[in-house]
């Protein structure tokens, strides 16, 4: 039996993690849906006719429900959550459902689950994102909780292991840590792949985390529908995580105020 992965090593492979993943989901929160504002600008304020279809992205670009528009700013947390959750993780969820093409031979490897709780880390992110969490010891925890089910208070860091983290960080995120470059479904994709190539350190601690239904695990082992079965059980997986990471944050809440 493998020895088990000690807490501190837990906390090295999600410091950088954690850290990756605000320019990843910054990208995507700052990304323009449908090309709406680049349309907007575009668009000079000259004719009538040139006002009226001015005034008409306007209009549509605040009434879609994404971030930066008047509508994202109208919704409360769980709305955002909500969000995050079937946009960005069905994204991730594809993502992870892909090496289920090959059937029972590609679920020998760890591809799958490390790709899968890369996105369940990125969600947990996010969600911790709209609760107002900005700490990274926090999330850590957050993360070390949910994926692993483990207990951990993460130390503060010395200068020289933050600018190691920092190292470590850069490199996941990769092209994505450059606000002049456009974030692109291919780059975002990259990005995951990098997270969940970090989590392999973790690799035996990844069946803890949140899972499908037994039977979506069943329906996984066969050729090509086993892609099915992945998507839809690391769909189930990434809601549970979901559910797991605000009942955390209430505990975690409530123990403050207490």
């Amino acid at each position: 039996m493998a020895e088990a992965i000690s807490d501190a090593a837990v906390v090295a492979v999600l410091r950088p993690f954690a850290r990756a993943a605000r320019p990843v989901l910054g990208g995507l929160r700052d990304a323009d849906p449908f090309g709406l504002r680049a349309r907007m600008r575009g668009v000079s304020p000259g004719s009538a006719d040139e006002r009226g279809l001015r005034e008409k992205v306007l209009d549509l670009l605040a009434s879609v429900k994404v971030p930066g528009t008047a509508a994202w700013a109208a919704m409360d947390v769980e709305a955002r959550c909500r969000w995050w959750i079937y946009r960005v993780g069905r994204f991730t969820t594809v993502i992870a459902a892909v090496p289920g093409l090959g059937g029972a031979v590609a679920n020998k490897l760890p591809v799958s689950d490390t790709m899968a709780a890369a996105g369940q880390g990125l969600l947990l992110c996010a969600i911790a994102g709209e609760h107002g969490i900005t700490d990274e010891e926090t999330l850590v925890a957050l993360l070390a909780a949910v994926l692993f089910r483990r207990d951990l208070t993460p130390r503060a860091l010395s200068p020289a292991d933050d600018a190691a983290v920092a190292a470590q960080a850069a490199e996941l995120t990769g092209d994505l840590a450059d606000t002049r470059s456009t974030v692109t479904p291919r780059r975002v994709a990259a990005a995951v792949w990098r997270l969940g190539r970090a989590l392999f350190a973790c690799s035996d601690e990844l069946d803890k985390r949140p899972h499908g239904r037994f039977y979506h695990g069943a329906v996984q082992l066969l050729p090509v529908v086993g892609v099915a079965g992945r998507y839809f059980g690391e769909w189930s997986g990434l809601k549970r995580a979901s559910k797991e990471a605000h009942r955390w944050l209430a505990a975690r809440w409530a123990t403050h105020l207490g």
